[in-house]
């Protein structure tokens, strides 16, 4: 028997799976169907206790092929675990690879009432334990700090364009989703990848047909150094940011952003393109948001949030730079916004044949 003890007081008692450790993290979760393995793997979640609302998870077990990224959660909330799965791609149960990656976590906990609390009271700490601590001050000073310097460059390198190479893009991996390079290879671009805190001249003097900026974890002002790169390079080239990426560009063109009460994470956010008039259902995982109005004069709002009217994508036309908040790689959830690599490519190749 274990707990996980929230910063307002609420304790909840479940059964013990993944390691046996006790852990603080930042009390979030996502509402996936299915997915749990890109959620697990997606860097993202780094200093996060993730609490998953679909019921059943572990049903198809453990498929390496599947991963996005490193681990990098602190923490996993489930209501039943499976530990017969039944999947021929299967190589092992879930709770293997929780204790193999050292993340600890609970099942047989009311995640409904979880996700209440959450939605009502908004983000907060919380700690998975062995004991009820009688003093919560540890569990609420908890921050997540140094997100990206955490889950960067830890797989650089060139990844060769599937078929004839149309376009060489470099990436900047903020704790980047593989699937993001998949969906460039596949459609003919060569992608070097560059951890944040590489220096904008370096990447310039590579001279890439366009620059992709990835999602990532954590505050995105926190990111001084990489804000600063991004205002040395962004006009020079193509860009497309995605998620973390998005936020970074913002700050770099003298927006705000700010926290949102309880984030967005799942598969099923609705987002309205406010060229089209079209809305798209998108896979989102962020807890922060750009304030649109900050740009006024430097860009334009292309998509917003249906359910809270939070800006989802800005375009900057006079610096041939356009940013998305949701995830057009989805990996997992629905991929009908993955028309949006298409755009970036066509944007280099008109450069360079301009």
């Amino acid at each position: 028997m274990a707990y996980l003890v929230l910063g307002n007081g609420s304790v909840f008692e479940g059964t013990r799976i993944g390691a046996p450790v006790d852990r603080i993290g930042e009390l979030v979760f996502t509402t996936g169907m299915e997915g749990y393995l890109e959620t697990l793997t997606d860097p993202s979640y780094y200093g996060q206790i993730v609490t998953q609302t679909f019921p059943l998870i572990g049903n198809y077990g453990v498929i390496e092929e599947d991963f996005e990224g490193p681990s990098t959660l602190f923490g996993y909330i489930v209501r039943n675990l499976c530990d017969t799965p039944s999947n021929f791609r299967s190589a092992y149960p879930l709770n293997d690879y929780l204790v193999a990656r050292g993340i600890p976590g609970l099942c047989g906990v009311d995640t409904r009432e979880i996700v209440r609390i959450t939605r009502e009271e908004g983000v907060m700490n919380a700690m998975i334990c062995d004991e009820i601590p009688s003093d919560l001050s540890a569990i609420r000073a908890f921050r997540v700090e140094n997100a990206v310097a955490s889950v960067s460059g830890r797989d650089t390198g060139v990844y060769p364009a599937v078929g004839s190479t149309r376009c060489r893009v470099a990436m900047i991996d903020y704790g980047a989703k593989h699937n993001i390079i998949r969906s460039l290879q596949k459609r003919g671009c060569e992608v070097r990848v560059w951890t944040a805190f590489s220096a904008a001249e370096e990447i310039l003097a590579s001279d890439p047909d366009g620059i992709m900026l990835s999602n990532g974890p954590g505050d995105p002002a926190e990111n001084t150094f990489c804000i600063e790169q991004l205002r040395k390079i962004i006009g020079h080239k193509p860009v497309f940011g995605i998620c973390l990426g998005h936020q970074l560009a913002a700050l770099a063109l003298g927006g705000r952003t700010v926290k949102l009460k309880y984030g967005h994470r799942g598969g099923n956010q609705p987002v309205r393109d406010l060229y089209a008039g079209r809305t798209y259902i998108t896979s989102q995982n962020h807890g922060y948001a750009v304030l649109s109005d900050s740009l006024k004069g430097v860009g334009r709002e292309s998509f917003r949030n249906v359910n809270d009217g939070s800006c989802e994508g800005m375009d900057y036309p006079d610096k041939n730079c356009f940013t998305v908040q949701f995830h057009p790689e989805a990996a997992s959830g629905p991929r009908d916004t993955a028309i949006l690599f298409d755009r970036f490519v066509q944007r280099m190749e008109e450069m360079k044949h301009a």
